[in-house]
Parts: C-alpha cells; sequence; structure tokens
C-alpha cells in the first residue's frame, strides 16, 4: 500500500508557508523607504524550509519488475521499447513498485511513465534512445520554447500521472550529436549543413508563431514528422509527485529535465553532463512547488532556467511558476547558474538559492534574468544566498529586458521585476562586469539589494540602465565599497 508522507506534512507545511508569506509582505509595507535601510528578511528562508516541506518525499511499494523479465535484452543493440512499456503498465496495474533497470546497455524508444511508478536504474545501467526517430510517434502533447505542441514524444514522458519516479545511478543517453537530432537547430557547429532542414523554416517555428497568433488549438498545432522541433529529454506534463533522483544525464536533444504544469517536483543528486543546442539541465515551467537540490550541471545551455510560456501562449495559460528552492547544486558550463526566463510570459515569484557553487571559464552568469516586451512577464521575490562563485564570463548578476536570439523583439508587454536579492556571495573572478542590469523607461527594475556580496576581477564593475536605486549593504566591486 502505498505511503505518502507528502500528503501527511502538506497541510501543516502549507499553513506555515502562508502566514510567513503574509508577515514578509507586511515587512515589506511597512519597509523604510530610505534606499539605505536592510530590508528585513528573517523570515525569508524559513519560506524556502516550508516549500520543501510542503513537497515532502514519495514512498513506493516493495513490489519490483525487471524489465528483463518481460523480454528486455542488454545488449546495445535489440529494441525494447516493448519490454519497457510492459514493465511499466503491469507495474502501475498491481498498485505501484520498481521497474528495474539492471547493469547492461538497453536500446529502446520513448518510455512513457505511469502513476506510481519509480524507473529505477541500478549501477551499471546505461539506456540508450534509438536515433529513428520514427520511433517518437505517433506526436503527443508537449511543447517547444515555451508553446505548446503535438510533437514527437520526449524521450522519457508523462502526461496527467501521479507518484512518478526515476532513480538510481544509471545512464541516461540520448544519443543527440552532430548526426542526430542536433544538426535541426541550424547552427554549423552542432552539424548543420547549408540546406538541410532546421527549425526557422518557415514550416516550423514561423508556422508555430502564425498558429498562436491566430489563437490555433494545441490539439491542432500538429508537427513530428516532416518538420524539425527537437523533443525534449524528460517531460513531465499535468502531473504532481514527481522524483528524479541519482541519474545521470547526457546527450540530450533539446531542455533536459522538463516539469511543465507540474507540482511537488524534487530533482535530487542528478547529474546533467550534456552540451548540444538548448541543452538546459532543469527548466521548471508553469510550475510549482519545485525543489533541486544535491545536482551537478554541465551544460550547453542555462543550468536551470525557471520558465512560464512564451509570448501569446504563455499569457493564454497564465499559469507562474513560483515556490521554488534550489540548494547544494554545483554548475560548470552554461549560459548561465540560475536563470529566470526567457520563455516567462506569465511570471516567475518566490525564488530561493542558496549554498551553490558556480565556477567554470564557460560558465556566462551566476544569475540571469531575460525578458523583453514581446514576452513582459514578472519576476518577483528572488533570494540568492550563500553563493561561491570561482569565475563566470559576462556577470555575476545580469537583467536584461531586451532579450532576443530572433531579432528584434518588442512588444506592448512591459515586464515588472522587482524584489532581487543576493547575500553572502563571493566571486573571484567576475567577468567582464560585475552587475549588468538593462531595464525599461517605462516600468524600471525596482527592490536590488546586494548584502554581504564581494566582487573581484571584474572588467567593468557596473552597467546599470533603468533600475531603482541598489541597495547595498557591506558590498565591494574591485575592491570599492560601495556600501549605502
Amino acid at each position: 500500500m502505498l505511503n505518502f508522507k507528502r500528503n501527511r506534512l502538506r497541510n501543516n507545511a502549507l499553513v506555515l508557508l502562508n502566514c510567513l508569506l503574509l508577515l514578509s509582505i507586511s515587512c515589506k509595507n511597512n519597509e523604510k523607504k530610505a534606499e539605505t535601510s536592510e530590508p528585513p528578511q528573517t523570515s525569508v528562508w524559513s519560506e524556502a524550509d516550508a516549500i520543501i516541506e510542503k513537497i515532502g518525499t514519495i514512498e513506493f511499494p516493495d513490489s519490483t519488475f525487471d524489465i528483463k523479465d518481460y523480454g528486455a535484452v542488454a545488449d546495445g543493440r535489440t529494441l525494447n521499447t516493448e519490454a519497457f512499456s510492459k514493465a511499466i503498465e503491469a507495474c502501475s496495474l498491481t498498485g505501484g513498485g520498481k521497474v528495474v533497470v539492471s547493469s547492461g546497455k538497453y536500446l529502446t524508444g520513448p518510455i512513457h511513465l505511469k502513476s506510481n511508478v519509480n524507473l529505477h536504474l541500478e549501477k551499471g545501467a546505461e539506456i540508450l534512445f534509438t536515433k529513428d526517430k520514427s520511433a517518437y510517434l505517433p506526436a503527443v502533447h508537449t511543447s517547444y520554447e515555451g508553446m505548446e505542441i503535438m510533437n514527437y514524444s520526449p524521450l522519457i514522458y508523462a502526461k496527467g500521472q501521479k507518484n512518478i519516479a526515476v532513480t538510481g545511478s544509471g545512464i541516461l543517453n540520448g544519443q543527440a550529436d552532430k548526426t542526430n537530432w542536433w544538426p535541426w537547430c541550424g547552427a554549423d557547429r552542432y552539424g548543420y549543413q547549408e540546406g538541410d532542414p532546421k527549425q526557422k523554416d518557415e514550416h516550423n517555428l514561423p508556422t508555430l508563431f502564425k498558429m498562436i497568433e491566430d489563437g490555433t488549438p494545441v490539439e491542432k498545432r500538429v508537427f513530428g514528422e516532416g518538420n524539425q522541433l527537437r523533443p525534449l529529454f524528460l517531460q513531465t506534463l499535468e502531473c504532481e509527485n514527481v522524483l528524479i533522483q541519482g541519474v545521470t544525464f547526457t546527450n540530450a536533444p533539446f531542455w533536459v529535465i522538463h516539469p511543465l504544469k507540474s507540482k511537488y517536483v524534487t530533482v535530487d543528486g542528478i547529474t546533467v553532463n550534456s552540451h548540444g543546442p538548448n541543452n538546459d539541465g532543469c527548466d521548471p515551467e508553469y510550475s510549482s512547488y519545485v525543489h533541486i537540490t544535491n545536482c551537478k550541471f554541465n551544460t550547453g545551455d542555462d543550468c536551470i532556467a525557471i520558465k512560464s510560456g512564451r509570448n501569446g501562449d504563455g499569457r493564454r495559460v497564465n499559469i507562474p511558476s513560483e515556490n521554488i528552492v534550489v540548494e547544494n547544486c554545483d554548475m560548470k558550463d552554461g549560459h548561465g547558474g540560475v536563470v529566470m526566463g526567457s520563455e516567462i510570459s506569465a511570471g516567475v515569484r518566490n525564488v530561493f538559492v542558496r549554498n551553490c557553487t558556480m565556477n567554470s571559464p564557460n560558465l556566462d552568469r551566476a544569475i540571469r534574468i531575460k525578458t523583453n516586451t514581446l514576452r513582459g512577464g514578472f519576476v518577483e521575490n528572488v533570494y540568492v544566498k550563500d553563493i561561491e562563485v570561482g569565475q563566470v564570463k559576462e556577470a555575476v548578476l545580469k537583467i536584461n529586458t531586451y532579450y532576443g536570439i530572433y531579432g528584434v523583439q518588442e512588444g506592448e508587454f512591459i515586464p515588472s521585476i522587482s524584489n532581487i536579492n543576493l547575500e553572502n556571495i563571493t566571486v573571484e573572478k567576475g567577468g567582464k562586469y560585475g552587475l549588468l542590469i538593462k531595464g525599461r523607461e517605462e516600468r524600471p527594475v525596482s527592490g536590488i539589494t546586494l548584502k554581504n556580496v564581494t566582487i573581484k576581477g571584474a572588467e567593468t564593475p557596473l552597467l546599470v540602465e533603468n533600475c531603482e536605486p541598489i541597495n547595498y549593504i557591506n558590498t565591494s566591486i574591485n575592491g570599492v565599497d560601495y556600501s549605502n
């Protein structure tokens, strides 16, 4: 019988969290307007603890289902899609348990998880996802860069399920490379050849943009065969009680871990080592109560990127991502350590980051917020503390409301960015800028506080535009004290 500690903990935790949030709001309303005053934050990290408590833990029944008992062959050549499907089905139908992948190499198509199933990879197990693109059809309800579509199935996928997990110490190998999936991004360095189809071609992203503009229902936004929009690695859509623990992800086609419209998600002790295009490590989107802890990220894009939909599709769904805790993680290569955006049209709030290390000559920024006036959205109540940054290339904190990689992206949705707090941060080599902030004249960035922050080696200490005065408390950049 299932024993979910989460159900026992949530009610008390929710009461505590609501009280703490009310107290925090009350404190902010009574705060003196003087920029030199220190904002009271005595309860902030208790809010983070309450979020973790509400997420709780999942325990599965002791029943085990070895995929070899359902015909799986660990030779790296035999296609085991049916064996995985049968084992997961049997596990779910009998009330749940653990689907075991023992040592060996298992080739498979997409794996679709079901409620109460823990897919467990033992030491020495490696799942190889086939390069045969037809295996990922028929198209399923998924997403691409913050827009919902019908597309190739994610490599691991669950929709509308509860109490699901992927755990263990094995490897999940997407087998994406310069000959498989990656060339569709259209970049030469990822294997694209001039004249080959790519994601920016008219029948791909431009068609999807037009569908969203026209209000086309998701079920009629059909891509897949004949299109070049890459699948996600692991996606949970409209799921509750999700655990991703211990495993290693490599060679991803696109974003790696993507909780979408999901609640009570724990990502614990995983390793992402994948340097392909758009190989974000973990991207919670339209999701709440997410705990990312003890993880290692070495990626081709953002290590962690918190999202909430793109442009009109994000405003249609209108579910902010909120109540997210990141702690005890190690970030190496990536466009950013912890990022909010760029798909952020429904907003992000209540993000807590603590006890992390970020260090690589190929890490562009430590904390990053990115949006524009087509995407709009808001970011509020972000708390970052106890972070050790060895080296970043561009900036320790970058806030950009002019973000764009598809040319000029100007619209009528002025983003709002407020209450961003950095505390106990040490940076040995700050890159091109210490702080790089580009707000909008119509709505400047507000409520930025740096407390006990030391940044060394920044080429330019500050580049700040359209931002209300920053509150510096015991903060120095390149040996200069900026304290108010």
